[in-house]
């Protein structure tokens, strides 16, 4: 399996997740996990995914869920689970 960590930060807005999972499902990205949260009026999101099934290189995918992002105004940052992990190793 090829995983990912997919974060997403910033002002909660509407259409947030239906956004980014659209854009998910439409590249074939399954979402294997999902945990939300909302902190006053700050939007907080981790996903792991699954990206066997992509049809697009990785590097266009992190590319345009990043302008996805920044078109309604939150940061998304998806990292290869395998690069996630030794990033944030104790």
């Amino acid at each position: 399996m090829n995983k990912a960590i997919i974060t997403v930060v910033g002002k909660d807005t509407v259409g947030i997740i239906a956004k980014l999972c659209s854009y998910l499902a439409e590249n074939n990205v399954n979402i294997l996990d999902i945990s939300q949260t909302i902190v006053q009026e700050y939007f907080n999101m981790m996903m792991i995914v699954d990206m066997t099934n992509i049809q697009k290189p990785f590097e266009q995918i992190v590319n345009e869920l990043t302008e996805t992002g920044n078109a309604i105004g939150v940061q998304v940052k998806c990292q290869r689970e395998e690069i996630f992990n030794k990033m944030h190793r104790i």
